[in-house]
């Protein structure tokens, strides 16, 4: 089996999609950094970091040779995207995401697990999917554009240079994982 030629990815994929497990599985396969764009964005009490301050920390944990990025935030792109060599793109069913948020979310939520700087997830917030704080609502509202958005960023010349791995099954990037990685 060929190395992975590959050192630097970013790994895309809609709310609740796996982006985190894939890429830090990743990143343990590969002895790649793992960097998590929501543990670089949200501080105590859900407060986010600023564009400004986002971007620094990105730079900076980007400036190493070998990573895995999980996530989508669009103001970190021209860092993450720029520097990567290839895209993980889990382009999943709306409903198969849907019951892997729903799965995640309850663990979390009965377990109480912290996620970063002391921040919960609580169920009351899930579940008032009238709410941006929802991630069902942030489901619901971002699946289809990010699609649409990702198949034309993809298409831009900009990115070229970038290897896109797509996935449409859960199935497909474990048997990748397993049997084209390391």
């Amino acid at each position: 089996m060929d190395p992975c030629p590959y050192h630097r990815f970013v790994v895309i994929g809609t709310t609740g999609s796996g982006k985190s497990t894939l890429a830090e599985q990743l990143a343990n396969k590969l002895g790649l950094d793992f960097i998590e764009l929501d543990a670089l964005n949200w501080g105590p009490n859900w407060t986010p970091a600023g564009d400004a301050l986002l971007r620094a920390r990105v730079e900076e944990a980007t400036r190493s040779p070998r990573w895995a990025v999980a996530g989508n935030y669009s103001k970190t792109r021209p860092v993450t995207w720029a520097r990567a060599e290839a895209i993980v793109w889990l382009d999943y069913s709306l409903w198969v995401i849907f019951w892997r948020l729903f799965r995640r979310t309850w663990k979390r939520v009965v377990l109480q697990e912290e996620l970063w700087n002391g921040n919960r997830e609580h169920l009351w917030t899930q579940l008032k999917l009238w709410s941006d704080d929802s991630l069902f609502h942030w489901l619901f509202k971002t699946y289809w554009r990010r699609k649409r958005e990702y198949r034309q960023l993809l298409a831009l010349p900009e990115h070229a240079h970038l290897h896109v791995i797509r996935f449409t099954q859960p199935k497909q990037a474990q048997d990748w994982l397993e049997h084209r990685i390391g």
